[in-house]
C-alpha cells in the first residue's frame, strides 16, 4: 500500500494501492466515487520522486488541494483534497515511498521538459498579442497589448 486517502467527515479510509490511479464515478477507475457532481474520469493521482502528485482530467466540477482550485500539484502528507467537494486527507510516508531530501517542486518532469526555461521563468513574451484599428482619414493605427502589462497600450501611427 503506498498512502490512503482518508475521508474527512466520516468514513472507511480508501487504500492507494497503485503507484498511478484513475479517479472517478466510472467503474473502471481505480477509485471510484459514486458521487453525481464527480466526473466519469476526474483525477489522476500518482507517485513521482516518493510523493503523490494529482492532476485534473479536465473534469466540470474541478479538484482543489488546502482549498486552492488547481490543475496539477504535489500532495504533501496530511494535504486536504477536494474532488467536487468530497474532501479526503492524504496520508502517506515520503521516505517511505523512496523521497530523498527536501520535497520538489509542485511540476511533474513531464511537464517541465515541455516547457521553454523563459517559459518557466515567467520571461516568455512570445505571447504579445497585436490589434489594428482603422483610422478614420483612411489611415491605419496600430496597438501592441502584451499579455505581461494588462491595460497598458503602446500606440505606433504607421501612417
Amino acid at each position: 500500500m503506498y498512502g490512503e486517502l482518508a475521508p474527512l467527515g466520516g468514513g472507511d479510509p480508501i487504500p492507494l494501492l497503485k503507484k498511478s490511479l484513475l479517479v472517478g464515478r466510472r467503474e473502471s477507475c481505480d477509485v471510484v466515487l459514486r458521487f453525481s457532481n464527480v466526473s466519469a474520469h476526474h483525477c489522476q493521482l500518482t507517485v513521482s520522486g516518493g510523493y503523490w502528485y494529482i492532476r485534473d482530467l479536465q473534469s466540470r466540477n474541478g479538484v482543489k488541494v488546502n482549498g486552492i482550485r488547481v490543475s496539477e500539484k504535489r500532495l504533501d502528507p496530511g494535504d486536504t483534497i477536494s474532488v467536487a467537494r468530497h474532501n479526503y486527507e492524504i496520508v502517506y510516508s515520503p521516505a517511505g515511498l523512496g523521497a530523498v531530501g527536501p520535497p520538489p517542486p509542485d511540476e511533474l518532469e513531464s511537464d517541465i521538459l515541455g516547457k521553454s526555461l523563459l517559459e518557466r521563468a515567467g520571461l516568455d513574451r512570445r505571447r504579445a498579442a497585436k490589434m489594428r484599428v482603422k483610422d478614420d482619414s483612411d489611415g491605419q493605427v496600430s496597438y501592441d497589448v502584451n499579455d505581461d502589462s494588462p491595460g497598458r497600450l503602446r500606440h505606433r501611427d504607421s501612417r
